[in-house]
């Protein structure tokens, strides 16, 4: 492709709204451009690497054993509404309604019209194992689109299905695409690892995400640093640890009430009181749908809001406001304590392995001390705080490390969460109707475009894994003499002989100009052709990657496509 013939509008600056690095330098390069909140146009370069992506999802899906099909964006609301999900999804669906006022929407997700199809075509179990998956845009009505391709409000997905006729074969469907999502983020150079996950609004029970470890990530991975348990910090779990817990003692001290005036936050008590954080006992109050809960845990840990609402069995959880505080437990936000306390309890696992803790006294400017579990207060236990960096490994013991992350792909077990409802049977072998076990796998396709360069960026602009650059090659043109756009013309005849489409900077700028638009680009290997390399028969290349750009090598002017076709195919670049 010849830049004087494309549309590639570099710009010197970032739009006023970008503040992630992918917003920032996709824009800046000339891959997408804005349209409105949540929703952007690819272009040219853009739509090539959104291409390459779907290009090896579709050869490794295909590989799995993977049936392509492709499902309407435009869906009646009666599917939604069978299975509950047209109250359940609230604003986040995009509704419409048609000229006879009937209800649409803009599909979020397939699973119930992808069930519709399996319950009217799939009879027996002579026809399964079936897999279907599809590549299409989604929508969702996000309350505060952010960066960029991250966080749309319209995306394009690959979402996968698999029908079975039990759990053993449930879970060989799900492992047929653990493996091949292993071979699609491998393929396209990520730094990524395989966590547990929650499997959200969506249904079902084993889950995992593949997350693409970079700072900027929205997502919290806890990983332990000695073996490959990793986890979503939504799920995490902190294996028991001897270092973590408070020392016991085999007679506790008898409980006892201390003044503590003003003094409402874990740091203000801690400070007052001169004991560490890990040592008292917060209380907190929740309502977890229609009921109030006092939640306890250690005071230096945080509520996982996930975790609890799973404890619960509760489909929402919040913080309760200042006057059901008062009303429950009879004293102001900052005094509240487990013991004596009349309601609901849930005790982290944590709180309860705290030997002699401080509490509030359900007093205004009281506290407790020398509270213990199961003496002075009782109440469920379960886990339900986020881990910390050094927890100890639920898996091996070793030390938990918090990544930030980006969730590139999300593979789950539905079971018959859909086939149940919506009536997806088939027939077993003795002849007896039963649901279809499901599967449901995930993955962010234009979101990949923006969290490969989170992860693989510069200073100077993007640097693209080969597997999903736009152009392999970057020809950079250095005058306009007839043996520099001869020598330019062969070179760009040479790899297209290896089947290698190049980049063409035939501009008339100046050489600075088109460097620093290379850089920004990030084709991965950059070739200047010029009449002084020329002159001894040679051109000039710079990887991408090479941080210093006096690093250059020259290459044989006639030999250079053979050479460059040899790099690319041993990924040296």
């Amino acid at each position: 492709m010849r830049y004087s013939r494309a549309l590639v509008p570099t710009l010197k600056e970032a739009p006023a709204d970008a503040q992630t690095a992918s917003h920032v330098l996709l824009t800046r390069a000339g891959y997408m451009r804005r349209v409105g909140a949540g929703i952007y146009s690819f272009l040219p370069l853009g739509l090539r690497v959104l291409r390459r992506i779907e290009q090896i999802i579709r050869e490794e899906m295909d590989r799995s054993g993977a049936l392509e099909v492709l499902l309407p964006a435009l869906l009646p609301a009666e599917y939604y509404r069978e299975t509950g999900r047209w109250d359940l999804y609230g604003e986040t669906l995009f509704r419409l309604k048609d000229r006879k006022g009937g209800d649409y929407h803009l599909g979020p997700t397939h699973e119930e019209i992808i069930t519709d199809l399996a319950r009217h075509e799939i009879k027996s179990y002579r026809e399964l194992p079936r897999t279907l998956y599809q590549i299409q845009a989604k929508y969702r009505d996000e309350p505060r689109p952010r960066a960029g391709l991250l966080r749309g409000r319209e995306f394009l997905m690959k979402d996968a299905y698999s029908f079975d006729v039990d759990d053993a074969g449930a879970a060989a469907s799900y492992e047929a695409m653990r493996l091949a999502y292993r071979r699609i983020f491998d393929r396209m150079g990520f730094d990524y690892r395989m966590v547990s996950a929650d499997s959200g609004a969506i249904g079902g029970s084993t889950s995992a995400e593949f997350q693409v470890l970079v700072q900027s990530g929205e997502d919290i991975v806890a990983a332990c640093e000695n073996c490959d348990y990793a986890a979503n910090l939504e799920v995490a779990t902190a294996g028991a640890s001897v270092i973590s817990r408070s020392p016991k003692t085999a007679d506790p001290p008898a409980l006892a009430k201390v003044s503590t005036p003003g003094q409402r936050s874990i740091e203000e008590v801690s400070g007052f009181l001169e004991v560490p954080p890990r040592q008292m006992l917060k209380s907190l109050v929740y309502v977890a749908d229609d009921r109030v809960v006092l939640v306890v845990l250690r005071g230096d840990h945080e509520v996982n809001d996930v975790k609890l609402a799973r404890a619960l069995k509760a489909s929402e959880v919040r913080l309760a406001d200042a006057e059901t505080v008062k009303r429950v437990t009879g004293t102001a936000v900052g005094f509240a304590g487990p013991v004596g306390y009349k309601g609901e309890i849930l005790v982290d696992r944590g709180a309860a392995e705290v030997a002699s803790g401080v509490t509030g006294a359900n007093e205004a400017d009281q506290h407790l001390v020398n509270v213990v579990f199961a003496r002075d207060y009782e109440g469920p236990v379960a886990d339900i705080r986020s881990v910390v960096d050094g927890d100890a490994c639920p898996k091996c013991g070793g030390k938990l490390k918090l990544f930030r992350g980006i969730e590139a792909g999300h593979i789950f077990i539905l079971g018959t969460r859909y086939s149940g409802q919506m009536g997806a049977l088939f027939l077993d072998k003795t002849g007896e109707a039963k649901p279809m076990i499901m599967g449901c796998y995930g993955i962010g396709v234009s979101r990949l475009v923006a969290a490969a360069v989170e992860q693989h960026h510069d200073e100077n602009g993007i640097v693209w894994p080969a597997a999903i650059a736009p152009y392999p090659v970057h020809v950079v043109q250095v005058g306009s003499e007839p043996e520099v756009v001869t020598a330019v013309e062969n070179l760009e005849k040479g790899l297209a002989a290896h089947g290698i489409e190049a980049l063409v900077d035939d501009r008339d700028e100046r050489p600075g100009v088109k460097f620093k638009d290379a850089d920004l680009i990030g084709v991965p290997l950059r070739v200047t052709v010029g009449a002084k390399a020329l002159k001894s028969g040679s051109v000039e290349l710079k990887p991408r990657s090479e941080k210093n750009p006096k690093n250059v090598e020259l290459l044989p002017v006639d030999a250079a496509p053979t050479l460059l076709a040899e790099r690319l195919r041993t990924n040296l670049v």
